[in-house]
Parts: structure tokens; C-alpha cells; sequence
């Protein structure tokens, strides 16, 4: 019943921004880490970033200095915002939440960055 429903993503020029977001619902439990994944065609989906629920942040070493999470737990909401943005970026963005012992992932949305 828990859902994750990410949205922001689209086609951008190298150099561009994007925000993604992600909302929560049907969690009747506190929403703990939310995290941000990417996956590539023909690669594995891997870690971009991640904010626990106390706030502790970790980025991948190919995001860094570029990209910013951030979370806002009054509206169950997980964001990143993605700037100067490189066609390696390009990759379907998910969404995963942690509520109690469980994780959900969202449905994803496409990132298409151009040179």
C-alpha cells in the first residue's frame, strides 16, 4: 500500500538543472533513509545519493559537488536537485524509501541529458 511517485525528470542540455521529486503515501510509519538510485541501460542501478531520517547525507564520488538531496517530512517528500547536469546522467532515476523494516522503490523517471 505504500507507494513512491517520482516526477522532475526530462530532457536537458549539458550544463542544466534538473529537480526531481518524490512523494510518500500510505505509510502509517515514520519514513526513515529515502535514497536516490540510477539505472542505465545495460548497467546496474546504483547508489546517487542517500539522507537518512536524522539527516546524515552521502553522495556518489561522480555526483558530488553537482547534486543536493534534501527531504521534507512534513509533506513525505524526498528531493534531488541536479545541476550542471553531463550526458553521463542520463539514466531512469528511482526513488526508494525505508518505512519500519521495509523499503519501497518507486516507478522511476527518465533523465535525458544532451551534449
Amino acid at each position: 500500500q505504500v507507494q513512491l511517485v517520482e516526477s522532475g525528470g526530462g530532457l536537458v542540455q549539458a550544463g542544466g538543472s534538473l529537480r526531481l521529486s518524490c512523494v510518500v503515501s500510505g505509510s502509517t510509519l515514520r519514513i526513515g533513509a529515502i535514497g536516490w538510485y540510477r539505472q542505465a541501460p545495460g548497467n546496474l542501478r546504483e547508489l546517487v545519493s542517500e539522507i537518512t531520517s536524522g539527516g546524515s547525507i552521502n553522495y556518489a564520488d561522480s555526483v558530488k559537488g553537482r547534486f543536493t538531496i534534501s527531504r521534507d517530512d512534513d509533506k513525505n517528500m524526498g528531493y534531488l536537485q541536479m545541476n550542471n547536469l553531463k550526458p553521463e546522467d542520463t539514466a531512469v532515476y528511482y526513488c526508494k524509501a525505508h518505512t519500519g523494516w521495509r523499503y519501497y522503490w518507486g516507478q522511476g523517471t527518465q533523465v535525458t541529458v544532451s551534449s
